[in-house]
């Protein structure tokens, strides 16, 4: 059975119509894989809103007429290993009629276990919540509970969801200014023009930046957090403040927010370190022959490709603060982490809990990874070209 090819021009909905319409190669391997998972959910218990409770023929139709359909795709498999070679010509599963009856077979197959799907996923949603919503106490049955917990404790997980967004968003925004600096004063190198105390204070910010990278990435982010939260309830301490004036001031959010951006700043200065790199040498050295200070170089010529060869990494790291803001939990921020422990302990259900949570993070990391695709693919520097000494052209950053 051929298999139709659409060009790369041709619309979105003219390729899904030529697939409606085509006859596939593979159509019996993949709808059995779903005829496969409809059997599956016909043989399970059905929900309490059920609609094909009262159809329970039209139910044992379907399942046979799935079950059909494995056997013909067993028949087909067979005639596939014997035949081998002469398959395309002599089996009779190749023939346009045949071909053509499998791939409107094929969608009422897959109409079948929509119908299946609906019924006992939708259904057993609906019927898990109905049964959430009007139970007194927390029900038995994992489903069950989950939804209990979500609806009782609602406003302790939304607490925590926001909490955990604005550490992870704020955190990753500051922290990329913060390694723009830094990035900056790692790869200075003394110039032959520079004076003395110019070029003391670039090998001096190119020392800090080092030490400090080392430093925050050999270390455990917790252990990171509980020294700046209680480091600098400390230093309050030294003052005439009293422990719930300190507590006012330095709150467990602010600690946790300066915890991940002076460790985002670290991983994203070495980043961008790594796209500044990439940057072909001559590119720098053209600017430099064209009358460009080494400031000018780098803000005009070099920084603007780095960081747009680096912005696939650094878009990760928003991904990875919404994953990692959770052991500041530790030191008692009320992000997802420490609501989860919460109405876990509360309602003695710390693995449902810990369920809930972990769907919640899934989303919010997969929707981030999207939507930084998506700014990924329309961030473009504009550049313009221009005459240089070198044998590639420096692209500069137009104003």
């Amino acid at each position: 059975m051929g298999s139709n090819q659409s060009g790369a021009g041709v619309p979105r909905i003219a390729r899904i119509s030529a697939f409606i319409t085509g006859d596939h190669r593979y159509v019996l391997l993949g709808t059995s894989a779903i005829a496969a998972v409809g059997m599956f959910l016909s043989s399970l218990s059905r929900p309490a809103l059920s609609f094909l409770a009262r159809a329970y023929a039209a139910e044992v139709v379907m399942y046979y007429l799935l079950a059909a359909w494995l056997a013909v795709a067993a028949v087909a498999l067979a005639f596939k290993l014997v035949q081998r070679d002469a398959y395309a010509t002599a089996s009779p599963f190749v023939r346009p009629a045949v071909a053509r009856a499998l791939r409107f077979g094929s969608y009422a197959v897959c109409a079948i276990v929509a119908v299946l799907v609906v019924d006992r996923v939708a259904m057993g949603l609906a019927s898990a919540w109905q049964v959430a919503v009007a139970a007194p106490s927390r029900p038995e049955p994992m489903l069950e509970s989950m939804l209990f917990l979500l609806i009782k404790s609602r406003d302790i997980f939304f607490t925590g969801f926001k909490t955990t967004v604005a550490l992870a968003v704020f955190g990753t925004a500051i922290a990329f200014f913060l390694a723009l600096l830094l990035v900056f004063l790692r790869i200075q190198v003394p110039d032959r023009s520079d004076n003395d105390f110019v070029r003391f204070c670039k090998v001096v910010g190119s020392g800090f930046a080092r030490v400090y990278s080392t430093v925050v990435r050999g270390t455990p982010m917790m252990v990171q957090a509980m020294i700046v939260f209680f480091g600098v309830f400390k230093l309050f301490k030294l003052t005439d403040l009293t422990t719930t004036q300190i507590n006012s001031i330095w709150t467990t959010f602010a600690a946790g927010l300066v915890t991940i951006v002076l460790n985002s700043t670290a991983y994203m200065m070495e980043v961008l370190r790594g796209g500044i790199e990439s940057v072909d040498a001559g590119q720098a050295e053209a600017a430099r022959s064209l009358g460009l200070s080494q400031w000018q170089a780098m803000r005009k010529v070099v920084f603007p490709q780095g960081v747009k060869y680096a912005i696939p990494a650094l878009s990760n790291e928003l991904v990875i603060n919404i994953k990692d803001s959770s052991v500041l939990s530790v030191i008692g921020t009320f992000d997802l982490m420490f609501a989860t422990t919460t109405v876990g302990g509360t309602y003695y259900a710390n693995f449902d809990a810990a369920l809930i949570t972990s769907v919640v993070y899934l989303c919010l990391t997969m929707f981030a990874s999207w939507l930084l695709g998506r700014f990924a693919k329309r961030l473009d520097v504009r550049a313009v070209k221009l005459g240089s000494t070198s044998c590639q052209p420096i692209n500069v950053e137009e104003e």
